[in-house]
C-alpha cells in the first residue's frame, strides 16, 4: 500500500555540482537552486497529460527559471542597457 502525498516532501540533490531542493507537493515538482526563491516548477497535470503539454509546461518552467549569465551579471553590477550609439561627427 502506498502513503497518500498530503504535503510537501523537501529533497536535496546535486546538479552539475550545484544543490538544489527538490519539492514533491500535491500540486506538483518543484526544483530551485538552494538558497533562491525561483525555480523550475511543474505541475502533476501537466506532467501526465501527453508530450505536447509536458513539453510547454518544460518550456514554460525554464524560461521562467534563473538563468545563470543574467544572476551573473546582476552580482557584478551589470545592467542591461543597450551600448550607446555614437555618430560620425560632420
Amino acid at each position: 500500500m502506498t502513503t497518500k502525498l498530503a504535503g510537501p516532501l523537501k529533497r536535496e540533490v546535486t546538479i552539475r555540482g550545484k544543490p538544489y531542493t527538490l519539492t514533491t507537493s500535491p500540486e506538483g515538482l518543484s526544483l530551485v537552486p538552494k538558497g533562491r526563491r525561483k525555480g523550475y516548477r511543474l505541475s502533476w497535470d501537466a506532467f501526465v497529460s501527453g508530450d505536447a503539454a509536458l513539453a510547454m509546461a518544460l518550456a514554460a518552467s525554464v524560461k521562467n527559471g534563473p538563468h545563470e549569465s543574467t544572476r551573473a551579471k546582476q552580482r557584478s553590477g551589470e545592467a542591461d542597457a543597450p551600448p550607446h550609439e555614437t555618430s560620425p561627427r560632420d
